[in-house]
């Protein structure tokens, strides 16, 4: 059987530590022997972005918004232990909030579903998304330490040099203070965002925020999804027979504990980052979820929504065996190979990542497990296996499916 021809390069970034160890495994062992891979690539480890003063992390973002599709590693976001660990030049920024300010996109990140793998709520049979604003809020912030009595304002210099003041807090002693930003463009692009992967999905959409408090920051967001919605998606929504809502935050946690899930819930950017760990926590596993970063224009970058698995890591450069859950990894690959496909027009491209995501599942399934889900599981079968064995038997489900 030949290999499966691609007519497009995605774009590849590669990452960081034990993900960049399984980023190889994969390509070795589940891509490379069934599709002549074309991929534009990008070296978004920590030393290539700290050797390129980062210019590697714009350049493979600007290549996604060239080709359309992207698939990443997990990258590591330094703090002051990983400058002295790597000896970089600077506290580099999260590779993540680069590509995604670059993009203009909101990530969809969503729980991968099998038998074995039991949500802590019961009645979740459906999976729920979380769409996350990827710009501005706290990312983004200012912060100031106060020592000692005076006043916070807030102050507005328009084009032509006038001054508007908003009074934050008078000091009587030392604090602190944060300012935070969004803009109405990108509110736009994350409404437009997740309109449309909800009319693509065919999944009602949820957004939530606090306006009853933060009557301006947050009746903003409420206000421009209310219009975008109204003007342009409202038909569209009543003739899919799917619907959108409004809620405060704290009322759709309720609603959505109690849901039996099937729906997307869109969030601001740190609601989202909280509530997409939360959910795959009860779902399961951080590294049974996917997550896709989609621009307004239709740029897709898919990506493992876990951490570099640093602990793992240091395991295997002692020479010591780990068991690495692969599964969030071989699915952002999965994602951009049938996007990749579905752009392109090249069904088996599209029929093959159908079936490496069900090689997988029947993997998990048949008790072969990565430590993480055998701990968890409820199969009688279940038991353990290394990093490498689980993707020998991914490999090998996968070549009888095929």
């Amino acid at each position: 059987m030949g290999k499966i021809v691609m007519k497009t390069p995605i774009v590849e970034m590669d990452g960081d530590e034990m993900t960049r160890i399984i980023w190889k495994m994969i390509k070795d062992e589940l891509l490379l022997p069934f599709i002549d891979l074309k991929t534009e690539y990008y070296d978004l480890g920590l030393e290539n972005r700290d050797k390129t003063d980062d210019q590697v992390t714009v350049d493979s973002a600007n290549a996604t918004k060239k080709l359309g599709v992207a698939v990443k590693c997990a990258t590591i976001t330094p703090n002051a232990a990983r400058v002295e660990e790597y000896n970089l030049k600077q506290m580099w920024k999260s590779p993540n909030g680069t590509i995604r300010a670059i993009l203009d996109g909101t990530v969809f990140r969503a729980p991968i579903l099998v038998k074995g793998i039991d949500p802590h709520i019961p009645h979740w049979t459906k999976p729920i998304t979380i769409a996350r604003h990827a710009y501005g809020d706290i990312y983004k912030a200012s912060e100031m330490k106060i020592d000692g009595p005076g006043k916070a304002e807030l102050v507005f210099t328009d084009a032509n040099g006038n001054e508007v003041r908003e009074l934050i807090h008078e000091f009587k002693g030392p604090g602190i203070i944060q300012g935070m930003h969004n803009t109405d463009e990108s509110i736009k692009s994350f409404a437009y965002s997740c309109f449309n992967f909800a009319i693509d999905t065919k999944q009602d959409l949820w957004f939530a925020a606090k306006d009853t408090i933060s009557k301006k920051y947050d009746h903003r967001f409420k206000d421009i999804f209310a219009e975008i919605y109204e003007n342009e998606f409202k038909n569209k929504f009543a003739e899919l027979g799917i619907s959108y809502n409004y809620t405060l935050i704290d009322d759709v946690v309720a609603r959505v504990i109690r849901s039996d899930g099937g729906f997307i819930w869109a969030c601001k950017n740190y609601d989202g980052d909280v509530m997409s760990d939360m959910l795959a926590t009860a779902f399961g596993s951080l590294g049974m979820m996917t997550s896709v970063l989609v621009s307004p224009d239709g740029k897709y970058e898919y990506e493992a929504a876990h951490g570099t698995v640093q602990r793992h890591y240091y395991l295997h450069r002692e020479g010591k065996p780990t068991s690495t859950n692969s599964v969030a990894t071989i699915y952002a690959w999965t994602g951009a190979l049938r996007k990749r496909g579905e752009l392109d027009g090249t069904p088996e491209l599209c029929a093959f990542a159908d079936k490496l995501e069900k090689a997988v599942i029947d993997t998990i399934e048949s008790g072969v497990m990565t430590g993480d889900l055998a701990s968890i599981s409820t199969l009688p079968t279940a038991h353990k296996v290394s990093t490498e064995e689980f993707i020998a038997a991914i490999r090998t489900a996968l070549e009888k499916l095929i």
